[in-house]
């Protein structure tokens, strides 16, 4: 599968089999955004799977989504602020269950963390934030956070 994005003057390719994303910028902006995907017709999935996928209940609402972290990184930059987790937890409340792709991400700082695993949490205790792809070290943050989260009620 590969997805192409054309929006003002930035241009956005993602193959899921590659290494890296790529975002280009020109110097001129075109009017309008244009979005291709590519799929490829042979594979196993059907419908169910796919609602299965991101749905938790029977009434297949889209209560679950699938978020990677990575992309809220430019370049080598580490997420370390608040204000970059408020980015990423933007309308996560619209969902059940979050799942946090934390692939790629090679560490976060403690005020990203704490936003995430401790102050979202507690003032949306109805969505269940799912990190995946993490190293023992993110556990390990994402665990005293909960606690944190935990004791506090």
């Amino acid at each position: 599968m590969h997805i192409l994005i054309l929006s003002g003057d930035v241009h956005l390719s993602h193959a899921f089999d590659a290494q890296e994303d790529w975002i280009l910028r020109f110097g001129v902006a075109l009017q309008g955004t244009l979005v291709r995907m590519v799929l490829h017709d042979h594979t196993a999935r059907n419908t169910k799977k796919v609602f299965d996928k991101f749905t938790s209940d029977d009434n297949y609402g889209f209560t679950k989504t699938v978020v990677p972290v990575k992309l809220m990184q430019y370049r080598d930059d580490i997420l370390i602020s608040r204000s970059q987790a408020k980015r990423l937890l933007e309308r996560f409340d619209r969902f059940k269950v979050v799942m946090l792709n934390f692939s790629g991400v090679a560490m976060v700082g403690q005020a990203f963390a704490d936003e995430v695993f401790r102050v979202f949490p507690a003032k949306h205790p109805e969505v269940e934030l799912v990190p995946i792809h993490t190293s023992s070290e993110f556990k390990r943050m994402i665990s005293r956070a909960a606690a944190l989260t935990a004791s506090a009620r």
